[in-house]
């Protein structure tokens, strides 16, 4: 069984900065990815930003030269750093793995709880 837990989402001024993380915990699991997506009212849920376990990254148009996405295969943990924050980047942002289950020997496609971040003056 394998579960994400994220925090850091909050409260910003336009311009302010804001790091998310999502922990991936459980046994007899490997991760093959990791992303963050977001949902604004209203709006369909988005890509934001991608990275593999070889540390391949890929990220939206919008977001693009200021928000960075990192991993930590040793904690299993993917951070998402939030610089130049807009209001347009208010959402839920949420964390998902894409794993593989040793115990069920089947690959999972696993969802955090969201983290809400709001961006406003």
């Amino acid at each position: 069984q394998v579960q994400l837990v994220e925090s850091g989402g909050g409260l910003v001024q336009p311009g302010g900065s804001l790091r998310l993380s999502c922990a991936a915990s459980g046994s007899l699991f490997s991760i093959n990815s990791m992303t963050w997506y977001r949902q604004a009212p209203g709006k369909q849920r988005e890509l934001v930003a991608s990275i593999t376990s070889g540390g391949r990254t890929n990220s939206a148009d919008s977001v693009k030269g200021r928000f960075t996405i990192s991993r930590d295969n040793a904690k299993n943990t993917v951070n998402l750093q939030m610089n130049s924050l807009k209001p347009e980047d208010t959402a839920v942002y949420y964390c998902n793995a894409v794993v593989w289950d040793t115990r069920l020997g089947a690959e999972l496609d696993v969802w955090g709880q969201g983290t809400q971040v709001t961006v406003s003056p």
